[in-house]
């Protein structure tokens, strides 16, 4: 759905966004029991297979990958009507409600984004996906109790298979809300399961920076520079934290990176002037 916002507010909500509905998207395309409500003649531990679904379910899927093609390309209005044709077609789907929450987030509607996952998570309990998407809604609201509530469900879920990226969402909230340590926590949880992340390595780095422990905040911002991930942002913390380490050599090098790929911006005008506190 972040994504101070680390690496910038606005630049980390649209990752997150990007992140959460990757997750929700892979769950609706691939494992069914994930995403789909059952229908009402059986239990909730069971799993539905496609001999399960009823004609009006499966025109209703039709429509949502439609709907997902058009969310991935920023045709949110279009997404979102073929979301009410997929609901139209199976008004207890599930999947349908929760990327139309995402639409809603994306369209800066948040009342009409909780509905929507509330109403998802009603028809699938078991859903770890609307979990997760919910969360970081809730999180945006400054809800932080209720989305940790919300992410600690997701993770709870049985066969949950993106623990990484509510670790990280988890943690990015918890810095959200001055909650330092249990952010270090979520945060080194989502590196141990996916050390690849940018956006968790950089928070980690800025965390342990804000702690003045430079030595292991290199690390995790080097991993980071060291990537195709690199922006002006964690370019600029790379400066900052080599700077404090004496190593005129890295700093030379990431400032004249920044300066190369990112003039315009801020990080590059600060370095430029020797303003290393920004």
């Amino acid at each position: 759905m972040s994504f101070a916002l680390p690496i910038s507010r606005h630049a980390a909500c649209r990752l997150l966004l990007t992140a959460i509905a990757g997750v929700m998207l892979a769950a609706c395309a691939g494992n069914k029991s994930l995403g789909s409500s059952a229908p009402a003649a059986r239990t909730e531990s069971e799993i539905i297979t496609d001999s399960d679904e009823t004609p009006g379910r499966k025109r209703a899927r039709l429509r949502l990958e439609l709907a997902m093609g058009y969310f991935e390309q920023g045709k949110t209005t279009v997404a979102l009507d073929e979301i009410k044709q997929a609901l139209s077609a199976d008004p207890n789907f599930s999947d349908a409600y929760n990327l139309r929450g995402l639409v809603y987030m994306r369209l800066d509607d948040p009342g009409l984004a909780e509905d929507s996952f509330r109403r998802a998570i009603s028809l699938n309990p078991r859903d770890a996906n609307a979990m997760h998407n919910y969360g970081w809604l809730l999180c945006q609201q400054k809800r932080y109790a209720d989305a940790v509530q919300q992410f600690g469900r997701a993770l709870e879920a049985p066969g949950y298979g993106d623990r990484a990226k509510t670790l990280m969402t988890q943690g990015v909230c918890q810095m959200q809300a001055g909650q330092k340590a249990e952010a270090e926590r979520s945060l080194t949880q989502a590196y141990e399961l996916d050390a690849a992340n940018p956006i968790t390595g950089y928070n980690l780095a800025l965390l342990l920076s804000q702690r003045q422990e430079w030595t292991r905040a290199q690390f995790y911002i080097r991993r980071v520079n060291n990537t195709q991930a690199a922006n002006a942002e964690t370019l600029w913390l790379g400066v900052k934290v080599e700077r404090q380490l004496n190593n005129r050599d890295a700093v030379t090098s990431l400032g004249g990176q920044l300066q190369r790929r990112f003039p315009q911006s801020k990080e590059a005008l600060a370095y430029e002037r020797g303003n290393f506190n920004d």
